[in-house]
């Protein structure tokens, strides 16, 4: 089958080695132009000599930018292949080949639309999660569903174990698997149950707040669902600073959000109901170390986080 490929980052480029060793030709890779550093997509492509386009933007003026889309039209693909996209990709793209276009999602939608999927998972305590490999219409992660995958979520994951050890690897063969069913002509096309849909806003920069007023797991739940991106943070004497690592330990009664205890292991912060222990941190959004090295070079034990 032709494959247009259209993504980034490690996750694009996975999906661009499966979908090439299992016998597809990758006609055309469309990535974000390179910024600092390159994309591993865009490295595939080129090692591999796959036509590689990186428009700044598919659009102008709402609509589709003839240019690219001149480019996009030349390697006549008959599928498009969505892998960790962020650009807004037109109507006319989309449509395009018979065989229309498939996206990869990390939650069993219709559960947590959006693209902060995995962080809202993780901090409404879901006890598990997966990928959705859908077609793509014009909502938000709303086409027909054409393959899921289910995963436990552990009460120790974090966003970054979650999608680095079980959603990655899964989404991965996932979108193999999806594209085989569509070149045997079998793929399903399942209507999202509306009654059953959310959709969170984008969990970036500052939103993520600690309240140590919640009981302990649900601050845990918060912070490890923030980990390590945005990062939850809470306020301290001259700043803030981001928390990593926490697990759900019991403490004596105090007022929420002071020190119960430090130890080898990190600094025991008490919550509503409970506490948690933090391993690790980022102060004022400097570099990040241990709690214990932070403790130890900070007035951190008197400390009443806020």
């Amino acid at each position: 089958m032709r494959i247009a490929i259209i993504g980034q980052a490690a996750f694009g480029a996975a999906v661009c080695k499966g979908l090439r060793e299992s016998g597809h030709e990758i006609v055309g890779v469309f990535t974000p132009a390179d910024e600092a550093r390159r994309d591993p997509l865009a490295e595939d492509a080129r090692a591999h000599g796959i036509t590689l386009v990186q428009p700044r933007r598919w659009q102008r003026k709402g609509l589709v930018d003839p240019d690219v889309f001149s480019e996009y039209t030349a390697t006549d693909p008959e599928l498009n292949v969505m892998a960790f996209v962020t650009q807004i990709i037109p109507a006319q793209v989309l449509e395009h080949p018979s065989l229309k276009t498939i996206q990869y999602h990390p939650s069993l939608l219709p559960k947590h639309r959006g693209r902060s999927a995995i962080n809202h998972a993780i901090i409404n305590g879901d006890n598990k999660t997966g990928i959705t490999i859908f077609w793509v219409d014009k909502g938000i992660d709303t086409g027909p569903i054409l393959l899921q995958k289910s995963v436990p979520i552990g009460p120790n994951d974090t966003l970054n174990s979650l999608y680095r050890d079980q959603l990655f690897p899964m989404g991965v063969q996932g979108m193999v698997e999806a594209v085989k069913l569509i070149d045997s002509g079998v793929a399903p096309r399942i209507t999202q149950d509306e009654t059953e849909a959310s959709y969170e806003g984008p969990w970036e920069g500052d939103v993520a707040k600690v309240d140590w007023s919640q009981p302990a797991n649900r601050v845990h739940n918060f912070i490890r669902g923030s980990d390590r991106q945005p990062g939850a943070w809470t306020g301290i004497t001259g700043g803030v600073v981001r928390l990593y690592g926490s697990e759900i330990v019991p403490v004596d009664t105090g007022p929420p959000g002071s020190v119960a205890s430090i130890d080898k292991l990190g600094i025991v912060i008490r919550c509503g109901v409970g506490g948690v222990r933090i391993k690790s941190v980022r102060p004022n959004n400097g570099d990040r170390i241990s709690a214990l090295e932070w403790v130890k070079s900070s007035a951190i034990s008197v400390e009443v986080f806020s």
